[in-house]
Parts: C-alpha cells; structure tokens; sequence
C-alpha cells in the first residue's frame, strides 16, 4: 500500500476493483465503513454481487479479465472530460515529456513499436528504442510543458484511449452503459484540487497475464487524478494474509532479492561493478543512485569478513539467474522433464494452490526427494493419497518437518501498510514442531557442516557464508533478535554489540564498512532496548491525520505515506488545507516538530523547500510518476491496453488481431482453448476465489469441525438462468471441466454442490449472452473435510512480468452429475 489504513478516513471516494474486502479483508472493511458514516462514496468492481457491491454506492459488473477496458476508458473519460488534476499532471508526472518520433502502436494487433519474435519463451519481446524519451544535446528530456505536441505522453495518451469510448468498454466488459458512467463520473471527480480518491485491488487484478498492467493502470488512473501521494489517496493492495507484505520485501519471489534489489544475472551482470552500473541510476537526485550502498552492505551481511573489496565483497559467490523464468510454473515443467530432482516447500501447498495441478501431481513423482514443512499434512506432501494413485508406483523419498502455527513463533510481520510490528508468540509449538525460523537456521547450519566437511562442485559460497545467528548460550537454537539486527544494518568496525546497530539506512555504506540484510528495513530494529518495530504510542483522538508514527515501524524510514511530497502544490501548500501533512518557516525550512509524516524527498528533513521543487517521486530517474512506462521501465508495455484472456470467447475489440498478452510466455503447446471448436466445448467463464469461512488451501480451516459445519462441501456458484438452461437445481451435484482434464480425446471433471444464486447475472458482451461461474479453490484430498481441486482446471498461463498464473477468466464445461 502507498498509504495506510488509518488514511482512509480521508478519502471522498474508494474504488474497489478485483477485491472483496468485506468477505476477505474484513478489518480493513471496518476503515471503509467509517469513511463511509462522514459521507465517503463507495465504487465496487466486480464480476459478482458480493458482500462488498451490497454496501457500495455503485456496483461495476465487468466480465472477469476486462479489468483493462473498465480502466482505460475511465482514462478515456478523464482525458475527454478534462477531470485530470491539471497542475499535478503537468508537474509531478512525465505527461509533457517527448517521445521518440516512432513510437507506435499497431491498431489491429495491438503490438507497440519494437515487437520481436522470442523464439525461447515462444512469445513476443520488445526492442524497446522506441520508447525513449526525447532529449537535447545535454542529454535533457524535451517537453512541452503545455502537453500540445503530438509526440508529448499526454498527447499520445490521448490518442491511445480514444477508442475506450463508454459503448465500446460496456460491449466488451458486458458492464452497462449507464452504470460506467455514474462509476466514471464519481471517481473522476476526485480529479479536483482538494478531493482523494482511493484505489484498493486484491487477487482480481493480478491473476491475469496481464497482472502487471492491471495494476499499472491503476497508478495511471491516481498520477491522471493527483491522488498519489496525498492523505485518503493511492493504490492500495489488500494482501491476502498478514505477512505477504513482509515476505515480498524479503525477496520470497525469485526476480528480486531483499529490498527490491535487481537479482544479478549471469549475461548481464557479469562482476560488481557492472552489476552496479547497470542498476544504479545516474541521477543523484533519485534515491536509488544509493544502491552501491545497499548492494555491498547486503554482501557484507551475507559473507562477513570473508566480504572486501578485493574479491569484489564475494559478489562471484551470489548466485545468477540464467535467460529462464524460475516462477511456480517452469519450476514444475522443468521438474517434469526431470530437470529438477528435489523440492523444499515450506508452508505451502502448491499442489492445491498451482494452477494446473493435476500435472502438477504427476510431476512431483518425478522427483528424487520432496521435504514439506508444515503444520498438518498437506496434499502437495501426500499427493499419493488421491483416488487412481498407485503410491508403489512413487519412488520419491517424502520428509515432513512438522511447524509451528502463527501464535507459537514471535518476530516481526510486515501489514499491507508496511507497517512492521513485533508479535509475541502465545505458546511453544507441541511435540517435535519447530518454528519456520529455527527449522531454515537448522537446515543451512547442518548443509554448511556437510559442504566443510568436503565435496561439492563449488562449496565456498556455503562454507564461507556468515551464519551467526546462535543464541549465545546455545548454538543450535536462532535468536531471533541478531537475525532482527542483520536485517536492520550494523557496522563491520568491531564495535561493542549493542553499540552496533545502524540508525537507518541513510547511514549504509559501499565499502564494507556496514552490513544490512535489507535496506528498506533500517531502522526498524536499531536498539535493543526500544525497537522500533516494538513501539505502541498512539495518538490522541483528533491528533495528527492517523498517521501513528509511533506504532510500529513503516518502511521506508518510518514514512506512512509514499511520495508524500504531491500532497502540496509547487509552492508547498496542500491541496487539502484540512490534511496539511507538512509546514515551513519564514525561511522556507521544515518545521520538524510540527509535521505528520517523513518527507519523501531528497535531502529530507534538511532540504529547503527551493530545492524540492523538481522531484515529487524520489524513487523514479524522472523525478515525476510515469504515466508512459519509458524504456526499460517495464518489458510488455508502455501504456496500457486491453488483452483478452488466454482463454477467451470473444476477439479484442478494440485490436482485432491481438492474442491475450503477447510477451506472456507460452510454457506447454496446445494447452489453452484457441480454436471455435473447443470454445463451443468450454462455454463458460470461471472465475477462482476465497470464502470466508475457509484459508487459502484450506489445510489449517477445513480441519476444524466447526468452519466445516458453515462450510462443508465445494461448490460453484451460478446464476439462475445457466442453472436452468442445464436442468440444475440449488444443491444438485456438478461436474465441471476444462481443456486441462481433456485428455485421449475424453474430457475429465471435477465435482462440486451448485449454489444458484443472483450474485450473479449473464454479461451481453459484443452483442451475446454469455454467462460467467465462479468456484473457491479452499479444497482438496487431505484433512477433515475433502473435495474436488478447483485448480485441477486453471492453466499455467502467466503473466508477462512475475507470472502470477492465469485463474480467473478461463473457460470450462458444466454439467448436471448423472446420479
């Protein structure tokens, strides 16, 4: 989240697309509902009439994956309306920089200038030349500061989104014409000086191959607004659990290492100083020009004294990602193929959870050996025991590493605001359970011991790693806290331990002269007397704008809203006098004792406000938000378009040639629909999600008795007039498929008990009645309650940037179960 949920009180209007607060997120529902009590409007977007459309001024229907139509014809609106907040665009965004005089986009494919052929992840890649901006013999961006050239981003915004007219968006989102315009209509409004809008998004919006640009168009929409950066405003993800933040900025995902920090690669990376070259921007002024700092103080955290300058702070024992996606989904085709010979998976049920996971199954009894830690047995570690599994037929050796539950373990979690707090474990895991931490501290302790001991193609990057994290009365128990202070930062000089830690990460260095396990996190576990992270003072009621600077910790250095600089005009007054977030004195310098948040601006606390003017986004080269993503930005589009599905009934509107996301990879041939015959196969359009009442996979929920009695079997949920077209009644017994259980020309299902239900209705999309299902995936083989595999019918398709797979929006068969 770029801001909090405190902020909310502030906000004129929410908009709530590819979510479902009040049934997944329901505590943050309650910030919502008090907005809502001092006259907030609500805007729900949803395919389905949930809870969260029941409380909300305006409910959005939009067809499942048509979440960039819904969203570039409200840029459409916006740009035609003139409701973009004009001084903010013109001066915080990059909407008068110029374009490359070639820039283009094909209208009938929906290809950008650049597009290639990529013969290794068979799909389409970008020379991306064309996208740069135009610059003058200094090297300075050109601009037309009154946004009239046609090469200039606004310009070319505008001619993009002229297409995204209001009838043309409702004939593909099936939303009606009526409704698009009173949903266009209220947030555009938050357009005027002094107004916030509000973007909340979950799982909706970026389980798609077009993940990415779903959410990049969100900011568009708040950089078009002025909401970025100001009290009640910005983009704010409703993670799905309460570490998910806290994992993503310790680097779980492979593309990333702590901090956010490019992973080296092997081609493009081949040294340090090349590596810090290439990723360090050239402009001091943007605050990633430190990232020599961050880079060489995480070396020096990982191998110690081992780490100095002369062997390039160890960087050549670091390992290098090659050409391949290593995402979920090549990891279990390369594991098919044998490529891959054992998994760890730690709290995690891929099996379940994956998409495709029928084959996902097979593969995993290709390995050699399979270790799961978890807190009951799961169905990715006991993929045997699902019907017409001959477990002697599995020679996989299985070690099940029973964990600890969230309340038998203490450290810190990372909220959606970012905001990092201590919790305190209530009791000890029972038995033989260990917490995650002691089981990984365990694991690498015995793998650095065996690697020592001799063999091994390349042991020093193990051997010579720094692993002392030992309680200091006894070794083979982590503390928990030294762990703390890796991540926060210390200094390497050999000063007493408690003396050590670093302030923040303003005080890291890029010659071995401080050490930190995660830059963001500097500051957040500075002492050990008062921790950051442990703090709970609270403001007054009526006091501050809910910031609580003085709970817990936020990263970055305590900012509770991100580019707080664009809450104010050029001349520092806000656009809201009511949320004033900063003051000057006389002299044009902070007044420190008096202002609510942590500048986001370069030089901070000390900088006059001269010289803040030109750099509202202290993270970006530019200085200003990217409405047009320029080179290098991002790999599959500048601006974003609408792409349908991988699996769609209908061609693209608006591209009449375009497939669904062209630099998405394509992992297996022959793998999503894609010809007339087999859409008339799989006629409807299925949508994945939660329920309340059961937890992701469901392997802690549905081993409860009494979750299980609200919620006891699967189900898929339909509307009334598909269930009567199919002779189904509420409560019948369905068989649902899709092209992944089609095999040897016969077609495979998986079951579940029909809810019919109004939630939904049919979409007339381009001129046809179609109709959309939706299924929860909290179901499996193992525990107390069983059920099909939802994901048993979702393909591994991704998106072109993290590919998070394709789950909603694909196409499946129905049919009433012969009893």
């Amino acid at each position: 989240m770029t801001n909090h949920w405190g902020d909310y009180i502030y906000t004129d209007v929410f908009m709530n697309i590819g979510g479902n607060t009040a049934e997944s997120h329901i505590i943050s529902m309650k910030h919502i509902e008090r907005a809502q009590r001092k006259g907030a409007k609500f805007i729900a977007v949803d395919p389905r009439f949930t809870h969260t459309a029941a409380i909300a001024d305006i409910h959005v229907p939009i067809r499942s994956g048509t979440n960039l139509a819904y969203v570039c014809g409200l840029m459409n609106y916006i740009i035609q309306n003139e409701r973009h907040q004009k001084e903010y665009v013109k001066h915080y965004t990059n909407a008068t920089y110029l374009i490359h005089e070639d820039f283009d986009l094909d209208e009938e494919t929906g290809y950008f200038s650049g597009v290639q052929d990529d013969p290794i992840r068979k799909c389409k890649k970008y020379d991306q030349t064309t996208w740069n901006y135009q610059r003058d013999a200094e090297g300075n961006v050109l601009r037309d500061m009154d946004m009239q050239d046609p090469n200039c981003v606004w310009q070319i915004m505008k001619r993009i989104y002229s297409k995204y007219t209001i009838k043309n968006v409702s004939d593909v989102t099936g939303c009606p014409e009526e409704t698009l315009e009173k949903a266009y209509n209220l947030y555009s409004s938050t357009g005027e000086p002094g107004k916030a809008g509000n973007i909340m998004y979950a799982l909706g919006i970026t389980h798609f191959t077009h993940g990415a640009q779903n959410t990049r168009s969100l900011c568009v929409v708040q950089l078009m607004l002025g909401n970025m950066g100001i009290p009640g405003g910005g983009v704010n993800a409703q993670r799905g659990q309460s570490n998910v933040q806290g994992a993503t900025d310790q680097a779980i995902l492979y593309h990333i290492i702590p901090g956010y920090l490019g992973v080296p690669r092997a081609a493009r990376h081949p040294d340090l100083a090349t590596y810090l070259d290439v990723e360090t921007p050239k402009v001091k002024e943007c605050w990633w020009s430190n990232k020599p700092k961050y880079m060489v103080s995480l070396l020096k955290e990982f191998w110690g004294d081992n780490a100095t300058a002369a062997n390039d702070f160890c960087y050549d024992y670091f390992p290098k990602l090659d050409h391949r996606d290593h995402s979920q989904i090549p990891i279990y085709k390369n594991m098919g193929e044998g490529e891959v010979k054992g998994l760890i998976c730690f709290a995690e049920n891929p099996v379940v959870g994956g998409s495709s996971t029928k084959t996902k199954r097979d593969y995993q009894s290709k390995l050699d050996w399979f270790v799961c830690s978890d807190i009951f047995e799961t169905e990715s570690v006991a993929w045997w025991y699902e019907d017409g599994v001959n477990p002697k037929e599995i020679q996989t050796e299985v070690f099940m590493l029973p964990a600890a539950a969230c309340l038998e373990r203490e450290g810190t979690k990372a909220n959606s605001s970012r905001w990092i707090q201590w919790m305190y474990k209530a009791q000890n895991p029972p038995g033989e359970a260990r917490w995650d931490l002691q089981i990984a501290y365990e694991l690498f302790s015995r793998l650095q011991d065996a690697y020592a001991s001799g063999g091994g193609a390349f042991p020093e990057p193990i051997t010579k790693l720094q692993w002392d994290y030992g309680m200091d009365g006894d070794k083979s128990q982590v503390d928990v806290v030294k762990v703390c202070r890796a991540l926060n930062g210390y200094y390497t000089d050999g000063r007493p331990y408690e003396k050590s830690f670093v302030t923040n990460f303003v005080g890291l260095q890029d010659d071995g002269s401080t050490a930190c396990g995660n830059w963001l996190y500097g500051g957040y576990y500075n002492n050990l007397k008062a921790p950051a992270c442990q703090s709970r003072v609270t403001e007054a009621p009526g006091e501050g704008l809910g910031t609580q600077r003085g709970w817990s910790f936020a990263w970055p250095l305590n900012r509770r809203i991100v580019y707080n600089r664009c809450s104010a005009d050029l001349e520092g007054k806000p656009w809201n006098p009511a949320t004033q977030m900063f003051w000057w004195d006389n002299d044009g310098n902070l007044i420190a004792d008096k202002n609510l948040d942590t500048p986001d601006w370069p030089g901070g606390w000390n900088t006059n406000f001269e010289q803040l003017r030109d750099f509202p986004f202290i993270m970006l080269p530019e200085g200003r938000g990217r409405l047009f993503a320029a080179a290098g930005a991002i790999a599959d589009a500048p601006l974003p378009i609408h792409y349908e599905t991988a699996e769609s009934l209908f061609p693209n509107l608006f591209y009449p040639k375009a497939t669904y996301n062209p630099v998405s990879e394509r992992f297996y041939e022959d793998h999503v629909v894609e010809t007339d015959e087999e859409r008339a196969r799989y006629p409807y359009i299925m949508n994945t999600y939660r329920c309340t009442e059961h937890y992701q996979t469901g392997i802690m929920t549905r081993n409860m008795p009494w979750l299980n009695e609200i919620a006891p079997e699967l189900y898929i949920e339909m509307d009334p007039e598909l269930a009567s077209n199919l002779g189904i009644k509420p409560g019948d017994m369905v068989e649902i498929g899709s092209k992944r259980l089609y095999k040897d020309g016969k077609q495979g299902y998986i079951e579940a008990r029909a809810c019919v239900t109004e939630r939904l209705q049919p979409f007339v999309v381009h001129g046809r009645k179609v109709h959309q299902v939706g299924m929860p995936f909290n179901w499996g083989y193992m525990g107390m309650n069983k059920g099909s595999i939802t994901n048993d019918l979702s393909p591994s398709v991704g998106c072109a940037i993290v590919s998070t797979p394709e789950y909603k929006g694909f196409l499946c068969c129905i049919r009433k179960k012969e009893v």
